[in-house]
């Protein structure tokens, strides 16, 4: 089977994307599976740090490795999110094929730092995982929100860039490009989508020089992806939409079998529903 650099370099070559997806339950991680197996496509699966406390971190790359065991299908785990070294190195130790080391909260000069530390252990565990570092405020969390969390809009520059990749020799980059964590409510209601600055992902794609990943994608205009993902993008991150997809689709069961216990008698409708989700996204990611 081919490593996630491998799958990485053949998107980046055909001009397409590799989509991720969190989970943190069996549901989740059976509909992301199950709806990239469909389509004989590779798929990140990814984890935070609250996703791993609650999951195990040993657990979910458990979880990876049989489906790869059983299928022979290209299924990656990424430590997304990941604010501490101790977390990374954790990761790391259990087998993850990525990492991210998000500093984007420090400040700029402090997340260089903080990166580079973590690039230097991570890889002191095992070369072969991938480093992903992360520049630009793009909100914390996968939520509903009435509005845009304050500093989300302002994008990374090409210049910086070039000095923190520089600097940190990290293998992936995320940086902000008019992205956002979760989703407005208007955006749930289908009167906005969010756009990108394709231009500017173009621009940090030539000043970086390596993968790039774009997070927040949920909600985003679909034509605004496939720019985006000529103009550079390599991975492409959706969880919001997930997460929304396994509420209403489980509030709906819950209601249609109201005396019914047995949770896998109830929970069925709830991975279709995401996996619909997972396919039309990476229909879209993979479109030429």
């Amino acid at each position: 089977m081919k490593t996630l650099k491998e799958v990485l370099q053949g998107a980046e070559r055909d001009g397409v994307a590799v989509g991720h997806f969190n989970f943190s339950e069996l549901v989740a991680f059976n509909a992301i599976a199950a709806g990239a197996r469909a389509l004989n496509l590779p798929v990140m699966v990814g984890v935070s740090e609250g996703e791993r406390a609650f999951v195990g971190v040993r657990q979910a790359a458990a979880l990876v490795r049989t489906v790869r065991e059983e299928y022979g299908q290209p299924i990656f785990l990424n430590a997304d999110h990941t604010h501490s070294l101790g977390k990374a190195e954790e990761a790391a130790k259990a087998g993850f094929d990525e990492i991210i080391f998000d500093g984007s909260g420090l400040p700029f000069e402090e997340n260089i730092v903080q990166t580079k530390k973590a690039v230097e252990a991570i890889k002191s565990i095992n070369p072969a995982i991938l480093v992903e570092g992360e520049i630009g405020w793009i909100g914390a969390s996968s939520e509903i929100l009435e509005k845009a969390p304050e500093g989300v809009g302002v994008l990374t520059t090409p210049q910086e860039a070039t000095q923190f990749v520089d600097a940190t020799k990290v293998d992936v980059l995320a940086p902000a490009v008019g992205n956002m964590h979760g989703l407005l409510q208007s955006m749930v209601r289908g009167q906005a989508e969010k756009r990108l600055d394709v231009q500017r992902i173009a621009e940090l794609k030539a000043a970086a020089r390596i993968f790039m990943t774009l997070h927040g994608g949920s909600g985003t205009r679909d034509q605004d992806f496939q720019q985006a993902i000529k103009a550079g993008m390599t991975i492409v991150h959706v969880n919001t939409e997930l997460r929304l997809a396994w509420r209403r689709n489980l509030e709906s069961a819950l209601q249609a079998h109201p005396n019914e216990v047995a949770p896998y008698k109830i929970l069925p409708p709830v991975v279709d529903a995401v996996s619909e989700v997972v396919e039309r996204r990476l229909r879209l990611f993979n479109f030429r």
